[in-house]
């Protein structure tokens, strides 16, 4: 028993070798287009108008930095509860969790608020029209990484086959 305990602790070094070196393989590749990873055209983001873009930043600025800031940057406590039980506004850049979220879901969390769920976003549904409230997503997703645009359209594309 000792034997193989002693062969199984000399080579702890080289599997430990062998995969920060398979990590680090990992993290040097290249990000591959939208429309190359078997997503179809509403996910390539080089379609999206431009016009829709800027239609969204301004329909943001105008309505949501108050609270989640002028580059959707959100609070800098957003994951801690403030002195009323509630989480303050959370980034929506690209480093906060806005990603993990299907696109229905922020659809529903921006027209119907986050009050009812104890939150304190208040609800937009009789504000801002379906494709107002799309193109504010699509501004917020511009400024996403494209990994992380890729990880939230494969997360879409699979919710919206378990409907």
């Amino acid at each position: 028993m000792k034997a193989i305990m002693k062969i199984v602790l000399s080579l702890l070094p080289l599997l430990a070798g062998v995969l920060l070196v398979g990590c680090e393989q990992v993290s040097d590749e290249k990000p591959v287009p939208s429309d190359k990873v078997g997503l179809d055209a509403r996910y390539v983001r080089s379609q999206v108008d431009p016009a829709r873009l800027i239609r969204g930043r301004d329909l943001f600025r105008k309505n949501c930095t108050v609270c989640h800031g002028l580059n959707a940057e959100g609070d800098t406590d957003w994951k801690k509860r403030d002195k009323d039980g509630k989480y303050p506004a959370p980034p929506l850049n690209g480093t906060g969790h806005a990603w993990h979220h299907p696109g229905k879901a922020l659809m529903h969390t921006i027209k119907s608020g986050t009050k009812a769920i104890g939150g304190t976003m208040p609800a937009w549904k009789d504000r801002f029209t379906d494709e107002e409230i799309e193109s504010i997503i699509l501004w917020l997703q511009s400024s996403w990484p494209d990994e992380l645009y890729q990880a939230w359209a494969r997360r879409d594309k699979e919710s919206n086959k378990a409907r």
